[in-house]
This record gives C-alpha cells, structure tokens and sequence, in this order.
C-alpha cells in the first residue's frame, strides 16, 4: 500500500523523537519498491524518509543500514561526497521506515546530467572511482555478496534462463545476451567494490559538483561495469567517455577494456530483470511496460545493430533470431530453448568451448513417397481435470526459489505512481 508524504511525516516523528514537521513533500524514488518525502522541520533542518512497500524492499533498507554503520568517519573523510546518515527507524508491521539526515544537492535527470558541463563528467567519474576504490573489507566485514568474475557471469546466466522461461524475450535478445555471456575473454576484470544501484536518483548535484550519493542498498563485490550501465543507456557517447576519462585516472587500478561492452549488456538485462520482477510480483502493469520496452530494443538492434556487447561477433545463423531474417539452421540451446517455449537447455562447462555443430546433410525425398506419415488419433483426448496446469493463476517456481505467474494473471490495478518526473507539492503540516 502506498503512504502518501503527509504519513510519511508522521511515521517520521515517531522515528526521531523531537522531530517537528513543518512543510513536506514528496520526492524521487524507485516507485515499484519505496514511498519518499523530504521533511522540513521548526528548527529548518531537512530530513529524508523511505518508507518500503514489501519484505524485499524493508531488507534491502535494513542491509544499507548495515551498510552506513560499516563506513567508519576515516573512510567518509577520503571521499569525494557525502553519504546519508540513519538518524532513526520504526517498524510498522514486518517492514522497517528509516528516516536520514538530510544531504545538500538535488537529483538531475540523465538528460540534465549529459547536458551538464564538462566538470561534471569528471566529477561523477572520480566519484565511482572512489567506490570501486573502497575497501573490500567494507563488504566482507558486513557479510555482503562477493563474487569472482565467472562466479558473476555464472549468475547472470542463471537469471537469463529464468527470464527466459516467462516466454516474453524476444528471441533476438536472448541470442545476443547468450553469446555474450559465453564469450568468456568478455569476463576478465578485476572484481572490486559496485554500488549495485546507481543512476541519476542516487547522485545529489548542486552545480558542477556531485555532493551525495545514496542508495547503498545492493553494495558488493562484483563486476564495476554494472555502476556504468545508467551511463551507457543515455546512448550519450561524449559524455560516457568523459566520465570514463576521468574514472581511469582517479582509479588506483586501470579498468579493463571490456568494461562498457558489459555496461551496455548489463543495461539491455536490466530489461529483463524489470520483466521477472514484476512477474513475480503479479503486477501487470510493471510487466506490460517490460514487454514493450524489450520489444523496442529488439526493433532498435535489429535496425541499427545496437551497442557492442560481445568481443567476438555473433555467428552468421544468428541473423535468424532477428526479425525478418531466415530461420536458423542449428536449433538453438540454452536461453534459446527456453525462450522458444522449452524449459533451459544444457551448457558447456564453465570456460570450454561451445560444441561444434556438425554439417547438415540433406537427403532429397522422393517425388512418390510422402514426406511425413500421419498417423490419425484413435480417439478424443479426455476432458483436463479441473486446475490443470495452465488456468489462470498458475505459477510455476523458477531455480532460486521465486515464483513466476502465468501471463493471463490478472494485473494488479493502479501500478505504481512514478513520482521521479512530477513536480514537488508543498502541504504544510499543522500543529494542533
């Protein structure tokens, strides 16, 4: 259920004893997974509340609180921008509200940013340089993820089979995505510290200079591409290569030279990750914008190729899986399979190489002799009994645990506002 800013207000003074709300507004968010205001208080003070909008959402809000605990002041001190501080939290039901002191600097959309002036597009490249910079015992010592870099690619294949089984990838998509994944000269990078969530809602600006960044909710160990892919789907190359620019030379260590090709990846996969989410989620609304948005970037690569994601080309039976072009000769594997209506395929190990295909020999049929021998059916099939598979609500349970509606689930009605574009109203809150 949603909390509107006014609730929020409340549920704020309950967090932070002595708190006394004089003004509030609403304020950018993930819609989908939090409620945000922004609080103004009788001393003048500014303070910030998420409030989450399911278990998933209150654990990941418990994790940053971890998160910020970890962040010694010696380590805040050699940043170069500030990070939220928890001031209070209550517990409503099984889900947890945080209210944080407030951070100076306001959220800019990527179109704003990639218009902004050259300093800073250094300014946000020096500051994930210091993130992939941390060290890695933040992450360890508060018991987060880390993975290697095949441990990495590993569980993106894993998602990409379970995204494939909901049948709503384009085909096109899940060959290209595939073949990158197996690509493995694609996945040598040096593992180091990712914010996991960073894009425009979590960078606070105030000129040239990037002041915060928030939502440390999905920090690990991982692949620092992954805090690139907001960048690169801006599809604003002057601007990504400024920020680039500056990232190399403010990292201790020299990033490899792959790491926007799994940008560019990791951005098209969040379209999927979208897609499975809300699925999961039952919400028809999240699932119908995934579909079209996949769809347009299937058109769009089909048409114009799209970015390089992969060091070595597609192979030419590839073309098939676009729109248009002639069926493959080889039956796909894998995601492909699945996508197609299979359930995911067998792979090679980790690392080998893929299995040739061997040439096909086509024997002519002769001009007497049918091609195929049908044999009739004996008699009608039995009536299904009542809740076989395949009537409306049936779920099917995917490998990590998670849940996958049917695609004739009926929709949860009024999907999630997006509150990231509206305008800000002021209510002011008064006293009794």
């Amino acid at each position: 259920m949603r909390r509107k800013a006014i609730e929020l207000a409340a549920v704020a003074t309950a967090a932070v004893p002595g708190l006394t709300p004089t003004a509030v507004s609403s304020a950018p968010d993930d819609p989908a997974d939090f409620d945000s205001a922004l609080l103004l208080d009788s001393e003048g003070k500014r303070w910030r509340v998420r409030s989450p909008r399911h278990a998933e959402a209150s654990a990941r809000l418990e994790t940053e609180f971890l998160v910020l605990r970890a962040f010694a002041p010696a380590i805040r001190a050699e940043l170069p921008f500030l990070m939220p501080t928890v001031a209070g939290s209550v517990r409503l039901g099984s889900l947890t509200t945080f209210v944080y002191s407030h951070l100076g600097g306001i959220t800019r959309s990527v179109e704003e940013l990639t218009a902004g002036p050259d300093a800073l597009a250094r300014e946000i490249g020096a500051a994930l340089a210091a993130i992939h910079d941390l060290p890695r015992a933040i992450v360890s010592n508060a018991d987060l993820p880390s993975y290697t870099p095949n441990e990495f690619r590993q569980r993106r294949l894993n998602e990409l089979d379970q995204a494939a089984t909901t049948g709503k990838i384009p085909p096109a998509l899940l060959l290209r995505w595939e073949h990158a994944l197996e690509d493995v000269s694609l996945w040598r990078f040096n593992p180091s510290v990712v914010h996991g969530d960073l894009h425009e809602d979590n960078l606070l600006v105030e000129g040239p200079r990037v002041t915060a960044v928030t939502g440390w909710t999905d920090l690990r160990i991982g692949d620092p591409a992954d805090d690139f892919a907001w960048l690169v789907a801006s599809n604003e190359q002057d601007f990504v290569d400024a920020v680039l620019d500056a990232y190399t030379t403010a990292r201790r260590d020299k990033p490899d030279k792959h790491l926007l090709r799994r940008a560019a990846l990791s951005a098209e996969f969040a379209l999927a990750q979208y897609l499975v989410k809300g699925i999961a989620a039952g919400d028809a609304t999240m699932v119908a914008e995934a579909e079209e948005m996949l769809a347009t970037l299937a058109s769009d690569i089909a048409e114009h190729g799209g970015q390089p994601i992969s060091v070595e080309p597609l192979p030419s039976a590839a073309a098939a899986a676009v729109p248009g072009a002639a069926a493959p000769a080889a039956p796909l594997s894998g995601a492909h399979a699945a996508g197609a209506g299979a359930g995911p395929g067998m792979r090679a190990a980790d690392g080998g190489a893929p299995t040739p295909v061997p040439p096909v020999t086509v024997i002519p049929v002769p001009a007497d002799q049918p091609a195929v021998h049908v044999t009739p059916i004996p008699a009608d099939p039995a009536p299904a009994p009542a809740g076989a598979e395949g009537g409306a609500g049936a779920g099917s349970s995917t490998g990590d645990g998670a849940t996958t509606n049917s695609p004739d689930v009926p929709g949860v009605p009024g999907g999630p506002d997006d509150t990231s574009t509206a305008a800000l109203a002021i209510v002011e809150v008064h006293k009794n």
